[in-house]
């Protein structure tokens, strides 16, 4: 596929084969940008796992320090209470069988994350086929299956944000906008990194994390030297 001239252009000010520094990573990720849009920085990190064990699957959720810049469509699916301080915390649907028969029959996806509380569960099984593959089916381990979703509601409008490794052990996420300060910037990649670390599994020895590479969207890549980190 070929690169644009902007891209390639962008690609000449990155070294491939060096592992920069934190904070002069986050300043060559601001300078890569090549989007006319405010772009959001991702982060990559490829970790030392097998994802066919079972113990080695991580799955989470975390509230970055200084949030996502992205704002994101809310839909909770709940019953009295929980629905109602759903609504009261700034849901943007709240509802329950109605929500997810709309979804299955108009194919209905104006939101971008759902939270369930487990009763609501069983009904939503139903529609498992439709929500996996388009990673919105809720999970106890990301925090959005929960008796009280007005908590991950608040979490969620703060940025929290879904992480899970994929087959090849690595693990993304944003870590900001391009139009973040460098401090935000760092200390979420840092808080997010650090994050990770602490799950660990168990029965993985040796070294955790083999690679960490941040980029913005549509620009290269940019390798951060592991010494950055407390890991």
């Amino acid at each position: 596929m070929k690169k644009g001239k902007k891209y390639v252009e962008a690609s000449k000010l990155v070294d491939k084969k060096k592992a920069y520094e934190l904070s002069e990573a986050i300043k060559l990720a601001k300078q890569t940008n090549i989007t006319k849009f405010d772009s959001s920085i991702d982060v990559a990190l490829n970790l030392n796992i097998d994802t066919k064990k079972s113990d080695q699957q991580l799955r989470g959720s975390i509230v970055l320090p200084h949030g996502t810049g992205k704002t994101s469509k809310i839909l909770v699916l709940a019953k009295g209470n929980a629905a109602k301080e759903a609504t009261d915390a700034g849901a943007d649907f709240v509802g329950e069988v109605e929500l997810i028969e709309k979804i299955e029959k108009e194919n209905w996806f104006d939101f971008d994350i759902i939270i369930a509380t487990p009763e609501m569960m069983p009904i939503l099984g139903k529609i498992g086929k439709i929500l996996g593959p388009k990673g919105l089916m809720p999970n106890p381990k990301t925090g959005t299956v929960t008796p009280t979703p007005a908590k991950v509601v608040e979490d969620v409008k703060k940025g929290m944000i879904e992480y899970r490794v994929d087959t090849f052990g690595n693990v993304h996420s944003i870590i900001g906008k391009v139009s973040f300060d460098e401090k935000a910037l760092t200390e979420n990649l840092a808080y997010f990194v650090n994050t990770i670390t602490k799950n660990k599994p168990a029965s993985i020895k040796g070294k955790f994390i083999k690679n960490i590479t941040i980029s913005t969207t549509m620009g290269p890549g940019i390798k951060i030297s592991l010494d950055s980190f407390d890991i």
